[in-house]
């Protein structure tokens, strides 16, 4: 089973429990500054457990969250959201003037033809001068900042956490092993294509969306190689 399947549940949610809703709405309070008018309607693009579809509706964005993991769109079963895989997305073409994805979760399948085919769809769903905001971390700063063992204690276990980046595949992988008190011992793996800044920007442009401007937070600082991430806003022809 592809590790995207089996990693995002309750496990997932006790070890990133420190991705709080205060986080959420500093990523949130950047959208705006991007926004010249108010926007019609916006995918959430792997929304998780929806706490950036939640922060982006208390200010009064129209937003429809998306993921794969039904776990973690149990959450809050009261927020907009559906279940479905982003290379095949279950909207008509043109519905949405915005997609947003944070957190790195682009870069998932084993394949490139299976990434690419997500731009692919993304541009699909945004309607003629649509944008795409997608938030991944920068490789270069990720590889020089690796840690490659890790050992803390999480709600009474103990989670081991192994990372290597594998340069023939160009991804970066990440072992994490739970065990202690009434847990079973359970591993799981998170493995993801690390980009440069021009091959998702290559990307992109295969599938008809062309970057207007590159972040290095979300401050709003400019991208460059020490910069923790890479954002990019890219936009789908007017016509």
């Amino acid at each position: 089973m592809a590790w995207y399947k089996e990693w995002f549940g309750e496990e997932y949610l006790e070890l990133y429990s420190h991705r709080d809703e205060g986080e959420a709405e500093r990523h949130v309070e950047f959208v705006p500054e991007l926004v010249e008018t108010t926007p019609g309607a916006i995918l959430h693009l792997a929304c998780g457990a929806g706490r950036h579809t939640a922060a982006l509706r208390r200010r009064g964005f129209r937003t429809l969250g998306i993921d794969l993991s039904k776990t973690l769109l149990a959450q809050d079963p009261a927020l907009p959201k559906v279940a479905g895989d982003m290379r095949c997305l279950p909207f008509r073409a043109s519905t949405f003037d915005w997609v947003l994805n944070f957190f790195t979760s682009f870069g998932y399948f084993e394949t490139e033809d299976e990434n690419r085919r997500v731009l692919v769809e993304v541009a699909r769903v945004l309607t003629p001068g649509g944008r795409f905001l997608i938030d991944l971390f920068n490789r270069d700063w990720v590889l020089e900042h690796l840690e490659p063992e890790e050992s803390r204690e999480v709600d009474g276990r103990t989670v081991e956490i192994e990372r290597w980046y594998d340069e023939r595949s160009g991804r970066i992988n990440k072992r994490i092993r739970l065990a202690g008190g009434e847990y079973p011992f359970k591993t799981f793996v998170e493995s993801v294509r690390a980009y440069t800044s021009a091959e998702v920007e290559t990307a992109l442009a295969s599938a008809g969306l062309h970057v207007a401007a590159r972040f290095g937070s979300f401050a709003g600082e400019a991208f460059g190689r020490d910069s923790p991430r890479l954002i990019l806003l890219a936009g789908k022809d007017p016509s």
